[in-house]
């Protein structure tokens, strides 16, 4: 897919589910919201950008406690998510903004804490993406990405038809040792893990989702098919006649390297 038509797909995905994002649970979920915060270190005199931001859910919780805030999403139905979210939790320290996020209109080294969640398995390039959120980021600063994660060939390939399924602007999701690398190539220092899990309940995630006709009882079936085997990686089992599963996620955070100090003449 050419990344005009994968933009194009994120965000009539994204505008559809713009509110149902908002409003489902597991992404607000106070545990895991506060799990990410403190892996970020988010500072009172940090200023943060959250890529991708979606409709502001971390953005405002970041702002909580950062002195600002930006949020960039490329699509605008989330953006006016997170201006409600915003006036809803009368923040003043916020500001947003639509854009593609592989090619961020910040200038170089602007912000000190660089983030996002649950974006870069949408991403054709995620390297790419990294690479902007590394440029913007300030020398000493942190840089921030969450996300799913798959653990094998064979796990990734079944996770990531499914999800393509769900959703049709699954792009894939990465593996561990991919995202590490990425972070090392990207030239990121002190590049540490944090782990997570993000319990669902498949018909509550359904219920928010666009697949093409039919797609969801596919989904619905391999989710069936799967508990016991877990090809997913995801441990999909019944509770009360539902089937609930846990997404893995990821916390990869790293340091920007500060810049040498110019030489004094000799």
């Amino acid at each position: 897919m050419n990344p005009e038509a994968q933009r194009r797909l994120i965000v009539d995905q994204f505008t559809k589910q713009a509110v149902p994002f908002r409003e489902f649970p597991a992404h607000s979920s106070e545990s895991s919201v506060e799990h990410v915060l403190r892996a970020s270190e988010v500072k009172p005199t940090d200023t943060v950008l959250d890529v991708a931001c979606g409709p502001g859910l971390v953005s405002c919780a970041f702002a909580k406690v950062a002195r600002h805030v930006t949020g960039i999403d490329l699509t605008p139905a989330m953006i006016e998510q997170a201006e409600g979210l915003q006036k809803s939790n009368r923040l003043t320290n916020l500001a947003w903004r639509v854009g593609d996020v592989s090619a961020l209109p910040y200038e170089d080294s602007l912000f000190a804490l660089v983030f996002t969640r649950y974006s870069f398995h949408h991403m054709l390039d995620p390297r790419c993406v990294l690479g902007e959120m590394v440029r913007v980021c300030v020398p000493g600063g942190r840089v921030v990405v969450v996300d799913v994660y798959t653990s094998s060939r064979e796990q990734a390939e079944a996770y990531d038809r499914v999800e393509k399924l769900r959703d049709p602007s699954h792009v894939r999701a990465l593996g561990l040792e991919e995202l590490t690398t990425l972070f090392q190539e990207s030239g990121l220092l002190e590049v540490r893990t944090d782990f997570y899990g993000l319990e669902v309940g498949l018909e509550d995630l359904l219920a928010g989702c666009f697949p093409e006709p039919g797609d969801d009882d596919r989904v619905r079936r391999i989710f069936a098919d799967d508990i016991g085997h877990d090809r997913l990686g995801v441990g999909a089992f019944l509770k009360d006649g539902q089937i609930r599963f846990t997404f893995p996620v990821v916390v990869l955070v790293g340091r920007k390297p500060v810049s040498d100090p110019v030489a004094p003449d000799r």
